[in-house]
């Protein structure tokens, strides 16, 4: 599962896959015949390791090769235990892969759909017996969009994990439990569930009849091999000396984390195994099915598994039943990323080249590029792209984009609850630049972007692409990332974007600090004048809108305050937060009053005209802060 601080995470995980480059067949064939030698591959990759190791405080790494059906080179870095001083071992220390295990959920999905068992395209309600999906649109959600995680879900963040054991929830009472809301029809985009994928996982225990870990280790991990892997939470007795520990680096030092656990959503994330085992489960997807001693998918099945069938648009990548296609160097790949909060992990495999590659590492150091560039800086030596010309802005440029400008927002995001608020952290920005390019700007990294063709754009200086979509009446509606196919942008109306609505944060607060503290306090008594009369009801109203502005000021820095700690929110609701979700509550109440008060002051004369203005603004900074809250759905308990 990918996080990074928590929408990092629903953006860590989101950004993956940043490959580089494009080449012709020929220069392929003539670096492929140079990836012959292991000791010359290995004196290669060392070199990225250990920079890699040392300028992101990555405490330990594990990496498999296969090449030819074959283990071709298999190696441990660094620590699986710093303080044991235990080095990693490929073959026996197990990693977390994270969202890399749900390519052995839609595998063991394919098994049971060559049996006959699971059809693809029907109504996964058919398979659900303790608990149905609403069906709020007309269509049905299936298994293909499932792996395509294009079901229509919100997001699902709150209780996906847990800090003990024994309060793991079985996976069919999570899934029942936390069923999200579906916001959009199925098959329309892409916006990457890891819901879903438990989901896919559950119907797999209820036709098949077996709990889903030990179905996965009869039916993939037993044929493969697979002997140091396990979905089981913790690691059964016999394998826990060999399950790395995972780190943060902290004051100049490894620091120790407890073992993750995924609380319901197993099927998506759970898996513990070493890289040599991965290793052999990339050697069976290569050989359609085939593992080194026996075959877990017919070839027909694995063929059909590795085809694409979901695309935002036939000029990026899309979604091969669960595999990410990703494009790079003018090869053809499929893969699949995957990150906890510890771990974080990469596998690619050039199916018409047999060639397979995955990476891990053990602590949070190891999240965002690493991976990517020791997979680009492999692809660049044996599979360099052929150069091609620089695409030039158009002398138009300008004038056809002006209808792509605006801000986007991802649609990997929470609707139902509290957490709805993190989508003004997560938009993009699409701008123009005096040269013809266009910008994009997001998390603080900003790409420049050529016109390619209608409605898309080539990264400048590298191989990305960005496309947009319109509605029939030609209005741009959409936009996507080619090198991440698994979300998609929504574009912002005007009263939707985090430029709104931090301005109504401004103002409102503006004008509840007017009333507590000085310095805006006291501009206002300069503006406004201090002959103020102090009866009974005066006092009174002003009581109220203090109290009122107050409660108001501590609920925005209690709840920035708890989102400091974004991954807090992953282990259920904080009980700091239901406390701090009581304060508009009871300022909507005192806001009530404050109008009363705001009425007599009028009526009676309270205070000189310019107070009697304040005091009415004060109110409707009220109002439009309730109405703030309402639309986040800050203003009482939706978790």
């Amino acid at each position: 599962m990918k996080h990074k601080k928590y929408y990092m995470f629903i953006i860590c995980l989101v950004l993956l896959f940043n490959f580089g480059g494009v080449s012709a067949q020929s220069d392929f064939s003539q670096s492929w015949g140079k990836f012959t030698d292991p000791i010359e591959f290995e004196a290669f990759l060392d070199g990225i390791m250990t920079t890699h190791m040392r300028v992101n405080h990555i405490a330990g790494a594990t990496v498999s090769v296969v090449k030819n059906g074959e283990l071709f080179l298999s190696k441990g870095y660094g620590y699986a235990d710093v303080l044991k001083k235990k080095p990693v071992s490929a073959e026996k220390s197990m990693f977390r892969p994270g969202s890399i295990s749900k390519l052995f959920t839609w595998t063991a999905v394919m098994q049971l759909f060559e049996q006959g068992k699971l059809d693809l395209d029907t109504d996964i309600n058919k398979y659900l017996k303790d608990f149905k999906i609403p069906e709020t649109y007309p269509e049905a959600i299936t298994l293909k969009d499932l792996m395509s995680h294009s079901p229509g879900f919100e997001e699902v963040i709150t209780g996906m994990s847990v800090r003990k054991a024994e309060d793991l929830e079985p996976l069919g009472k999570f899934l029942a439990d936390h069923i999200p809301e579906r916001v959009m029809p199925p098959g329309r985009f892409t916006a990457y569930s890891n819901y879903g994928t438990a989901l896919a996982g559950y119907i797999v225990e209820t036709v098949s009849g077996l709990p889903f870990e030990e179905y996965v280790e009869e039916h993939i991990f037993k044929p493969l091999g697979m002997n140091q892997s396990t979905f089981r939470q913790p690691v059964p007795t016999n394998l826990a000396e060999d399950m790395s520990v995972g780190y943060k680096y902290e004051k100049g030092r490894f620091v120790s984390q407890e073992f993750e656990l995924i609380n319901g959503m197993a099927p998506a994330g759970s898996l513990s195994a070493s890289a040599d085992d991965m290793a052999k489960f990339m050697i069976a997807h290569l050989y359609l099915g085939q593992g080194v001693n026996n075959r877990i998918l017919q070839e027909e099945t694995a063929r059909e598994m590795h085809t694409r069938f979901f695309a935002h648009d036939p000029r990026i990548d899309g979604n091969a039943h669960g595999f990410w296609e990703y494009s790079i160097n003018g090869l053809s790949t499929i893969g699949h990323g995957g990150d906890t909060l510890l771990f974080h992990s990469l596998l690619v495999l050039i199916p018409e080249e047999d060639f397979g590659f995955f990476v891990s590492y053990n602590s949070v150091g190891g999240g965002g590029s690493s991976r990517f560039q020791c997979f680009n800086a492999i692809m660049d030596r044996y599979f360099p792209a052929e150069s091609v010309p620089a695409l030039e802005p158009s002398k138009d440029a300008r004038k056809k984009m002006r209808r792509l400008l605006g801000t986007y927002s991802i649609n990997r995001i929470v609707h139902s609850s509290y957490e709805k608020i993190a989508v003004l952290m997560m938009t993009m920005n699409v701008k123009a630049d005096k040269d013809g390019s266009l910008l994009t700007s997001m998390e603080g990294e900003t790409r420049r972007w050529i016109e390619k063709g209608d409605l898309i754009y080539q990264e400048y200086d590298g191989q990305d692409q960005l496309l947009f979509s319109a509605d029939k009446d030609g209005t741009i509606t959409n936009v996507f990332i080619g090198r991440a196919p698994y979300f998609a942008f929504d574009r912002m109306r005007w009263h939707e974007t985090p430029g709104f609505h931090f301005f109504i944060l401004g103002l409102t607060g503006f004008f509840f600090l007017s009333v507590l503290c000085w310095p805006v306090g006291a501009l206002r008594r300069k503006i406004c004048g201090l002959n103020f009369e102090f009866d009974k009801g005066s006092k009174a109203a002003r009581w109220s809108a203090g109290t009122m502005s107050g409660l108001n000021i501590l609920f925005l820095l209690g709840f920035v305050s708890i989102m400091s700690d974004p991954y807090s929110i992953m282990y259920g609701v904080p009980t700091a937060m239901k406390v701090v979700l009581i304060f508009p509550l009871l300022a909507a109440v005192l806001g009530i009053t404050s109008f009363a008060f705001m009425v007599l002051a009028w009526i009676k004369g309270y205070w000189n005209r310019c107070s009697r203005i304040h005091f009415t603004l004060i109110f409707l900074a009220e109002v439009l802060f309730l109405w703030f809250l309402y639309y986040w759905k800050l203003l009482g308990y939706h978790f």
